[in-house]
């Protein structure tokens, strides 16, 4: 039987904000110019992977602001979840599993909620 673990609610909390913060922060990384200084496009055609971009007009002071927001709190959080008083209650050999089902705790939450409904 695979083992659970009782994590503690401040844990969860921080785990799922750091999923929440990945995932705004990737989908404004996306809709974002390649290039944060505005640069010229190139095209490079002659290597093993043709690689094209556009010209870039870069990033405006607002859109840097809001890389730099985002990046800081999911260090923040990073640290938090890493230097939480919960793993020193399991030991070293269970840690990695440990970690591995908080990282999907929020996904396990919603499947039981989804047999039991």
């Amino acid at each position: 039987m695979a083992t659970t673990y009782d994590f503690p609610s401040d844990l969860l909390a921080g785990q799922e904000e750091l999923h929440q913060v990945r995932a705004e922060l990737s989908a404004l990384l996306k809709r974002l110019p390649w290039s944060v200084e505005p640069l010229d496009g190139f095209s490079d055609t002659a290597g093993w992977r043709k690689v094209e971009r556009p010209a870039s007009p870069g990033w405006t002071p607002d859109e840097q602001a809001e890389v730099e927001k985002l990046r800081q709190r999911e260090h923040e959080l990073a640290v938090f979840i890493t230097g939480h008083r919960f793993w020193t209650e399991v030991t070293g050999g269970e840690r990695v599993d440990a970690r591995m089902k908080l990282k999907h705790a929020d996904a396990d939450a919603d499947a039981d909620a989804d047999v039991d409904s």
